[in-house]
């Protein structure tokens, strides 16, 4: 079990876990079918659902009804390698008719990108009145590494995860692109914390730091494909890509170090060498460590009713092991069981419903929304 390096505490490794013994007592259904490359999901107060397709399309799902709305005024969509539109959120207060949405994408040319927060309104028919409310800097070229899901709090503020840029040799100015993750001047590799207008959060904890920048909640990260709250507690989890091996799960808090690409599970795709080290003093270790790598994506924590000894567990996607990884905890916090759930396709996205029900995306040029439920 890993512990938090601290002064006077020497900071302990995590084993990875390669294959988790299988999950028993539950089975797949098909909501619906043919969604175009799907990446995020968020319900609306009535429980239709809405489904963004990475190619900058976006699609509610009612019942097993799928039909397509029109997204007006996007900034540039840019959808090259892992590009595209991503996450989505609706804003928690608005329960009634044209709630706010909430939308990451990635931005701009191949020569220049970045990952973008957009809002716009949902009246029933399509997202009109889009703005972009932030825009991460530095730009940087390429299609790798954008993050990014974004989830509120129970502050009314919201996270975003942005990815580190990319893999070497790819560069960023002066540095490479992942060395951005140790930078505080730069929004690559971080976790941000924003107001619902895309602002600089009152009280983020690295604000006050020489160089940093003030939307700044976390860094040290490659890229985040999974985030989670849990509602009661407030605590706060990532799913992180590592490179070759090493993918993760973090407690996130403010403030912290985690540690990439100093501190990381993993080997460079090239070299095949580690990159960094697996224990570095300051730098939070994670929960959670997979090798070979899961392609973590989209994460869930579990409150419903349908599966009671599954409630207060994390459930995580995987793009490349096509499975869906549950994590079970104790009273204190610590990880005590994992499972898998074998899907057999590749998992972008996994959420909770308003139902109850565990429900998941798979990641195909017509992809599908999946329900777990008791068998």
């Amino acid at each position: 079990m890993s512990t938090l390096a601290s002064a006077g505490v020497l900071a302990q490794g995590v084993a990875p876990v390669a294959e988790p013994p299988a999950a028993s007592g539950w089975k797949l259904e098909t909501v619906a079918d043919g969604l175009p490359q799907p990446w995020g999901m968020a319900w609306l107060a009535d429980g239709r659902l809405l489904v963004t397709g990475k190619k900058g399309t976006l699609h509610l799902v009612d019942g097993k009804r799928v039909e397509n709305i029109a997204v007006e005024g996007l900034p540039a969509l840019f959808t090259e390698g892992q590009g595209g539109l991503l996450d989505i959120a609706v804003h928690p207060r608005d329960k009634g008719p044209n709630p706010r949405i909430y939308m990451t994408m990635a931005s701009g040319t191949s020569d220049a990108n970045r990952t973008v927060l957009v809002q716009g309104v949902f009246d029933g028919k399509r997202v009109h009145g889009i703005k972009t409310l932030f825009t991460a800097s530095p730009s940087k070229s390429g299609g790798q590494h954008f993050g990014s899901r974004i989830v509120f709090l129970k502050d009314g503020t919201l996270l975003m995860s942005i990815g580190d840029g990319g893999n070497p040799p790819q560069r960023v100015g002066d540095m490479l692109a992942r060395d951005q993750a140790q930078n505080v001047g730069s929004h690559n590799g971080a976790i941000l914390r924003l107001t619902d207008s895309g602002r600089p959060a009152p009280g983020n904890p690295l604000a006050g730091q020489q160089g940093a920048l003030p939307e700044l909640w976390s860094i040290g990260h490659r890229n985040i494909q999974g985030i989670a709250a849990d509602p009661q507690s407030g605590r706060v989890w990532a799913s992180e890509h590592g490179p070759r091996g090493g993918d993760e799960i973090n407690v996130i808090e403010g403030g912290k170090n985690y540690g990439w690409p100093l501190q990381s599970y993993g080997l460079d795709y090239k070299t095949r060498e580690p990159v960094g080290k697996q224990v570095v003093p300051g730098m939070v270790q994670p929960i959670v460590v997979w090798t070979p790598s899961t392609g973590a994506s989209g994460l869930a924590w579990y409150t419903g009713q349908a599966f009671p000894a599954w409630r207060g567990s994390l459930f995580s996607g995987g793009l490349a092991t096509e499975d869906i990884r549950r994590v079970a905890f104790d009273a204190q916090g610590r990880v005590v069981k994992q499972e898998r759930l074998a899907i057999g396709k590749r998992v972008r996205d996994v959420r909770q419903g308003p139902d109850g029900q565990l429900y998941a995306l798979t990641d195909e040029a017509k992809g599908s929304l999946l329900r777990i439920v008791p068998d």
